[in-house]
Formats: C-alpha cells, structure tokens, sequence
C-alpha cells in the first residue's frame, strides 16, 4: 500500500521532475541542436528562449480539426505521447535519485520503460491517420515501418546491461553494477551502446532517419494537419524526448547522472554530481547534433535494411560477447 506522505512524494516526481524539470531541460536541449545546427550551415540560429516561445505561440493559435478525421482519436494521440514521455522521464529520475524505493515496484522495471518509450512513436502514427490525409498516412506508415525496424535491435542491445548486471531488470540494480566500471568501458557495452544511439536517433525522427516529417517531401508528414495547442503538445513531447531518450542511455551504459550510491543503492539515498552527470548528457546530446548534420536522409527502406541488417548483427555480437562475460 502507499501512504499518503508516498503519493505526495510521487506527485511531486511526477509534475516535478516528469513534467517540469524535463521540459525545461529538453526546451534548452532542443535549443542547443537547433543552434549548432545553424552554425554548420553558417546561420546564426535562434535565441536561447526561442523553443518555448514557439510552444508558447502555438498555444494561442486555433485548433483546426480536418473534415472527415476522427475528432478523439485526432485530438487524444498528442496527449498520448505526451503522457508516455512524462511517465518515462519520471521512472528514470525516481530510478536516480531513489533505486531502492524504485526497485520495490514497477517504476524500477526496465521492461515498463522500454514499453512506454513506444508510446511516443504510437501516437505519432495514430495521429496520422486519423487526420486522414493522404501525406500524413504516408508520413505514419513510415513512422510504422520504422518503429517495426529498430525495435529489434534496440530490445537486442538493451539486454546487454541485463546480462552483464547479473540478468537484473531492475534499473537500480543495472546502476548498482555499475558501481565498479560502466558498461560502455567494455566490448559488448561500447557495441550495445553505438545501436542504441543509432535507435534514439530514429526514435527522435532526427537526420538520417526524419523519413516520416521529410517536409521536402511529405510537407511534415504525420503532423501535416495538426495546429494550435495539439501541435503544441507534440512540439513539447519531441523537446522533452531530447532529455528522456539520453537519460535512459546514461543509465544503461554510464551509471547514470552522476550516480554515487552512499551505502549502496539499498539505503535509498545516493549523492548526485551535477558537472558530472550534465558533462554526460552534453556528450550525448552532441553525439546526436553530430549524426544529424553529418548524414543525409536516407530512404525507408535503405533503413530498415540498415536496422535489421547491420544494427541488429552488431546487437546480436554484442549481447554473445555480454554472455561471455566480455
């Protein structure tokens, strides 16, 4: 049973750290590629507070339902992803600063996560279609194929952490294994994470894998009729998957945010490192700025061969070499 003084606490993670703190994050985060972004092409890029303005602004403009679409389905799928986003990013904060509370319930179970970080990618495609226009059912039969396609080595390269924390499910106690080495310092670490980040990069719809927006193509594909505060709401939830999606990877591979257990992770207290877990997460987050502005686009099915060819080859080596203890 939860008491009380628990709900609060995790109300509090929930608009606290789910809600607030990662939209803050992902908004600077977001603003941090699109300026690099800018400064490859030789453009000057946007103000610091430019992607909430654009939140913001949205917010205030009309909503337009397309005639024909299916009004619940249309105006739900963004809230959806949305709260799959939020859920996501709270497991993992709870995961950080509290692996033994965490680790008692579901909110430590990797499988949940891994379930939920769908949920973004689901509520693009229903959107789509339910919009029921021609470029956005091909934009969300895009999305579709490529969920299909990096899934598999994505759930492949994320059961190295399992194996090498002892077959563990628990993201505390894949950060409590951690505790003597990361898992990126080793073989099957270092190829687990090169596919994982590969899969973020679809997961985020970022070059070379922008197949299902390609606005030279498709005019924005899934999103194409969305405006107003549902588009808003999908703006937020991809800025927010800009914190969440790199949280994740720097718990499975690096030992999280400056995670230092005091008196291991059963005592329910650990001593966070700002600088260090903030140096982690820039180096991600330029991993994926570099990946993008480094690749063209490339078509869907040149990625899903890619996916389910080489990524999940390398998946399958890395998670033999993880059984070998290697």
């Amino acid at each position: 049973m939860i008491t009380v003084s628990e709900g609060i606490w995790y109300i509090v993670y929930l608009l606290g750290y789910g809600f607030l703190l990662t939209a803050v994050i992902g908004l600077v985060a977001s603003w941090i590629d699109r300026k690099v972004t800018a400064r490859v092409q030789y453009r000057v890029g946007p103000p610091l507070l430019q992607p909430a303005i654009d939140i913001v602004k949205l917010l205030g403009k009309e909503t337009v339902i397309p005639a024909g679409a299916s009004r619940f389905a249309f105006l739900a799928a963004p809230l959806l992803g949305l709260a799959g986003v939020i859920a996501v990013s709270t497991l993992l904060w709870v995961n950080n600063f509290h692996p033994s509370e965490a680790e008692a319930g579901f909110m430590g179970d990797l499988i949940v996560v891994v379930y939920l970080l769908t949920l973004p990618s689901l509520s693009i495609i229903l959107g789509g279609f339910a919009s029921r226009n021609p470029l956005a059912s091909i934009g969300a039969s895009r999305e579709m194929k490529l969920i299909l396609s990096y899934e598999l080595p994505f759930v492949l390269a994320v059961l190295v952490p399992v194996v090498k924390s002892g077959y563990a499910l628990k993201l505390g106690a894949i950060l409590e294994a951690q505790q003597g080495g990361v898992f990126i310092g080793s073989w099957s670490g270092l190829l687990a994470f090169v596919v994982v980040m590969m899969c973020v990069q679809a997961k985020l719809a970022l070059v070379p894998f922008d197949i299902p927006d390609a606005e030279t193509e498709i005019c924005g594909g899934p999103l194409i009729e969305y405006s107003g505060a549902p588009l808003a709401v999908y703006r937020l939830m991809k800025n927010m998957l800009l914190l969440t999606l790199p949280l994740f990877v720097i718990i499975l591979f690096m030992g999280g945010v400056g995670y230092e257990g005091l008196g291991g992770p059963e005592s329910g207290y650990t001593r966070l490192s700002p600088l260090y877990g903030a140096l982690k997460y820039v180096g991600v987050v330029a991993l994926i700025t570099v990946v993008r502005n480094t690749n063209p686009r490339v078509r869907i099915d040149q990625a899903m061969r890619f996916f389910w060819g080489p990524m999940t080859i390398i998946a399958v080596i890395a998670l033999a070499l993880a059984l070998k203890g290697w």
